[in-house]
């Protein structure tokens, strides 16, 4: 047995399935790129699984991805995200999105913007102290 069958035999092993868009791809591809979607949609890492499917649902909403956000909520609700957690998800990243905008809409110094984050880091640690 060849590689791409053993692939398509582990995926069907992992997720009960070979989902079409993953039979799509050309075969080398696949075989490339599955070890790397087990690990981070299946396996341990650094990050606990719940806090990577909630940042893939901040990114998915983001890029205004329906594959993506339906992928990643769900994924988030499998690993333990509550309602209130996903909801906060979504805000942040409406959040993050829009003060980017208003940051680039004034077209503000980058220099200047990190030179106030340093002091603003300096005076929440000193007062973190207290």
């Amino acid at each position: 047995m060849g590689v791409y069958e053993n692939t398509l035999k582990d995926i069907e092993k992992t997720m009960g399935i070979v989902p079409g868009f993953m039979k799509g791809l050309p075969e080398d591809v696949l075989v490339q790129e599955w070890p790397l979607f087990k690990k981070y949609n299946f396996e341990e890492t650094e990050i606990p699984a719940k806090y990577r499917e909630l940042m893939g649902l901040s990114v998915a909403a983001n890029i205004k991805c329906p594959y993506c956000q339906l992928f990643h909520k769900g994924a988030a609700a499998m690993n333990g995200a509550t309602e209130e957690e996903l909801a906060e998800t979504v805000f942040l990243a409406s959040y993050t999105a829009r003060w980017s905008a208003i940051i680039h809409a004034q077209h503000y110094d980058y220099q200047k913007f990190k030179e106030e984050f340093e002091q603003i880091g300096e005076y929440l640690q000193k007062m973190a102290k207290k």
